[in-house]
C-alpha cells in the first residue's frame, strides 16, 4: 500500500555500515596500507606470513605452507616462486619422499626474520592504536575466536 511514505517492513533496517563483513574489509584495507607503509625488502602481507611461518615450523612442503598460512595451492605456488626469485626460500628434494620439494629459510631469509618480527609488530601497533589495551585484547581474542 502506497501512503507516500518509503517501503517500511517489520524487519530492522539491513545498514551497510553496520555489517560485518563490510567492517571487517574496511579495517583490512587500513591494515593493508599500514603493512605496505612499513613493509622490508617489498613483501605482501601473504609473503611475510609465509616467511614468518618457515621461521616457526622449520622446511615444509608448498602444500604445507599454504594450509599453515591459510592460502589455496595456487597462490602458494606464486608466493614461493616470488619468494624464492628474491632468494628468501631455498628448495630442495624431500630425502624421505624424492618427489616433494621442501621450501626454508635461506640465509637471507633467516637474516631478514628478527626485522620481519619487528615490523609485524609495529603494523600491529598501528592498525590497533585507536583501541586502548584491554580493547585491543578484547578484539584480538574476538577474532582468534571468529576464525
Amino acid at each position: 500500500m502506497d501512503n507516500g511514505r518509503p517501503f517500511e517492513r517489520d524487519e530492522p533496517e539491513y545498514r551497510l555500515d553496520d555489517q560485518v563483513g563490510y567492517l571487517l574489509r574496511l579495517a583490512y584495507q587500513r591494515h593493508t596500507l599500514i603493512f605496505q607503509d612499513h613493509a622490508l625488502n617489498n613483501l605482501t602481507p601473504t609473503q611475510f606470513s609465509a616467511l614468518i611461518r618457515l621461521s616457526e615450523c622449520g622446511p615444509c612442503s608448498q602444500n604445507q605452507l599454504g594450509r599453515l598460512i591459510a592460502v589455496d595451492a595456487a597462490t602458494i605456488k606464486g608466493v614461493v616462486d616470488r619468494l624464492y626469485d628474491k632468494k628468501l626460500v631455498s628448495l630442495e628434494k624431500d630425502a624421505n619422499d624424492r618427489r616433494r620439494i621442501l621450501i626454508s629459510l635461506s640465509p637471507k631469509g633467516l637474516d631478514m626474520v628478527a626485522g620481519l618480527r619487528t615490523m609485524g609488530r609495529s603494523v600491529t601497533e598501528a592498525t590497533l592504536d585507536a583501541l586502548q589495551a584491554r580493547e585491543r585484547a578484547v578484539f584480538l581474542r574476538l577474532l582468534k575466536k571468529l576464525v
